[in-house]
């Protein structure tokens, strides 16, 4: 069945944050996504001009409509608009209807630009939503008007602290669970770009959409940050400010349990003559290594397709990719039933994890895991 996800966020007019973001987050990630709109602002990459709250009435409204028929497995909460809102959300997670879905919730206080998007008495009232949350996303400003990181596993749930606020070349968050302290830390180079606005929803809304498909809450979170990321590496750089991110351009990049075929290796004789047959077919270069004898190419779709010049040309075949976002366990699965393995999972140079193994016809197949690397390696042109 597919996941029903219930937004309950501000809508933001420039299309980046807010209720698009997060619509566009849980489609691209295979769910469904329903809205109830909790505030309506004015805004675009350099600021906020204005913010229309929505009455709590209608709020509750739009969460009794959608869960009377459609059904809710998850609800992300991101900026509430006001602090009866706030109560209001609250009390009614609590009805016997929506009381088994998990909650998400991003405090939303401080736009990307600097804005204010939520007063002093909304940032109380955000207490009893802590109280009902399965995890809480805040930023490093957000969780410390917050107070800090016991204050918020007081309340019970589980806490991820998030590091794109902090200093340094490296990301990091951290998964914290009020009876267990620290579970799972996640390092990444920091991306380098000013389109970031939407990060906060769009991270929240992909820990949501996978809590709504079953997920458990560390996969979950692991699935969104990669989605985060390939999202700020797609940014289509519009704007005079910080832009939106890319969710739309996040395709075939291995961020479900299932196999996606979504990269293949020719063999190749002449470098140059097949790097300009597979432009002339309209395809992207992404990486130039005629050193190697390899370069890779992207299609529209996001797959991608690479030529090697020399053994992989000696072996007279081609290697089909099947990407994995759990590879270890699909390959010990496999393994199981008597698959046979050239070699199980090991970490490549290039950032890979691979094993690899032969089809009954003698065919080349690699089980892998990229991530962002398979797009946007370190080497992309």
């Amino acid at each position: 069945m597919t996941a029903r996800v219930l937004i309950i966020a501000g809508s933001d007019s420039g299309g980046g944050a807010g209720i698009q973001a997060d619509i566009k987050t849980v489609t691209m990630l295979g769910g469904h996504a329903m809205t109830a709109i909790a505030a309506i602002t004015a805004q675009n990459t350099m600021g906020v001009q204005g913010v229309h709250a929505v009455p709590a009435e209608m709020v509750l409204m739009q969460i009794d409509s959608v869960a009377a028929d459609i059904g809710v497995d998850a609800v992300k909460i991101g900026m509430i608009g006001s602090a009866q809102t706030a109560a209001a959300v609250a009390d009614r997670l609590a009805r016997p209807d929506l009381a088994g879905a998990a909650v998400v919730f991003d405090p939303v206080m401080v736009a990307t630009s600097g804005s204010a998007l939520a007063d002093a008495a909304t940032i109380r009232a955000f207490e009893a939503l802590l109280d009902r949350a399965t995890v809480a996303t805040p930023n490093r400003d957000e969780l410390a008007a917050l107070g800090g990181e016991a204050a918020v596993l007081a309340h019970g749930c589980a806490l991820l602290a998030k590091g794109g606020h902090g200093d340094g070349d490296t990301v990091t968050d951290r998964l914290i669970e009020p009876d267990a302290g620290e579970v799972a830390r996640w390092e990444a180079p920091r991306i380098d770009t000013p389109h970031t606005h939407g990060t906060g929803c769009t991270l929240a809304s992909a820990i949501a959409t996978g809590l709504a498909q079953g997920m458990p809450l560390e996969p979950a979170i692991a699935r969104a940050r990669d989605f985060v990321r390939l999202s700020l590496l797609a940014a289509p750089g519009l704007g005079e400010g910080h832009g939106p991110m890319g969710q739309q351009a996040v395709r075939n990049d291995g961020l479900f349990t299932g196999p996606a075929l979504n990269q293949f290796t020719l063999p190749a004789r002449d470098y140059a003559a097949s790097v300009a047959f597979y432009k002339l077919m309209g395809l992207t270069q992404i990486v130039d290594s005629p050193a190697n004898g390899y370069a890779r190419f992207e299609a529209v779709n996001g797959v991608t397709l690479s030529i090697h010049v020399g053994e992989t040309a000696a072996a007279g075949g081609a290697t089909a990719y099947l990407e994995s976002g759990a590879l270890d366990a699909w390959v010990a699965y496999l393994a199981r039933r008597g698959v046979r393995f050239d070699h199980m999972p090991r970490d490549e140079e290039w950032g890979w994890r691979e094993a690899r193994l032969t089809d009954p016809a003698g065919n080349c197949l690699c089980l892998y895991q990229a991530g962002e690397y398979r797009r946007y390696p370190p080497w992309r042109l």
